[in-house]
């Protein structure tokens, strides 16, 4: 069984976990306050590349990056695998509906499963399914909490030169 090495990365949105082997991230997850680091057994040295995550996230996070070029290795299903390729082809500061979604899978009928898919992506900036909206335009479920989902969404918007926010206050 290959060793999981762990990272806490505080960022603007709070402490995100980071997790993956010598080869690549296998999971970036929010964490909610409170929640306690010891049980996490935390890694003193970790791999470059989970560093070097930490060093994407902090770029990304001072809008200085669009695009993460690291490696990911997400545990799931075949079909949630799928799901998260095409996560993957979203454009940065852009949104898409889990209709579009589904359609891009190629049956608009797996819309439910599709969505569920997307709530179950591991490696969360990174694998961008923050970027997946209502068809109404409206923001629906993140695992992250939406209020995170809407400043994530935000930042895209304007380092893109997006004049206008997508959300209302």
């Amino acid at each position: 069984m290959e060793t999981i090495f762990k990272k806490i990365y505080q960022s603007q949105l709070g402490n995100i976990l980071i997790e993956g082997n010598e080869e690549a991230i296998t999971a970036v997850h929010f964490m909610e306050e409170g929640q306690l680091f010891d049980a996490l057994d935390i890694n003193e040295k970790v791999p470059v590349i989970i560093d070097h995550c930490a060093f994407l996230l902090n770029e990304y996070f001072a809008g200085r990056l669009t695009d993460f070029d690291i490696a990911v290795k997400p545990q799931g299903t075949p079909f949630q695998q799928e799901i998260w390729k095409l996560l993957m082809v979203i454009p940065f500061g852009t949104t898409q509906s889990y209709l579009e979604l589904a359609k891009k899978y190629g049956d608009v009928k797996a819309i439910r499963a599709v969505a569920a898919a997307n709530g179950k992506n591991p490696v969360a900036v990174i694998i961008p399914c923050h970027r997946v909206i209502g068809s109404n335009g409206e923001l629906t479920g993140y695992s992250g909490k939406l209020w995170r989902k809407k400043w994530l969404l935000q930042l895209e918007q304007v380092k893109a030169g997006k004049q206008q926010s997508l959300f209302e206050y």
